[in-house]
């Protein structure tokens, strides 16, 4: 898992308060098809919200944390239900202040 300085997550916490979820983690939970999506949405959009329906905050934050291993992204911010990671793509168009 990647870490980001405190500018760098208070950035990205800044772009991502407009976006809306692209994934979410239902009641099967963190299953492989969900971690597929996660992957095509770094992918795609280097910054993503996840949204997961689990009510407890102990699993929500073991699943971010799986996602994040798994993924090699970083995280950003949990709030609540929804989760946000960053990871910079191979040409990244999100510039990270130093």
């Amino acid at each position: 898992m990647k870490s980001l300085t405190p500018a760098q997550r208070q950035f990205l916490k800044g772009l991502a308060h407009s976006r809306q979820p692209v994934v979410m983690i239902g009641n099967q939970g963190l299953t492989a098809a969900v971690l597929k999506e996660i992957e095509r949405g770094l992918d795609a959009h280097e910054l993503i919200k996840i949204k997961a329906a689990s009510d407890d905050p102990e699993t929500r934050r073991a699943w971010l944390e799986e996602i994040c291993t798994t993924t090699g992204a970083a995280s950003v911010q949990q709030i609540g239900r929804i989760l946000v990671i960053f990871r910079a793509a191979g040409k990244p168009v999100i510039i990270l202040p130093a």
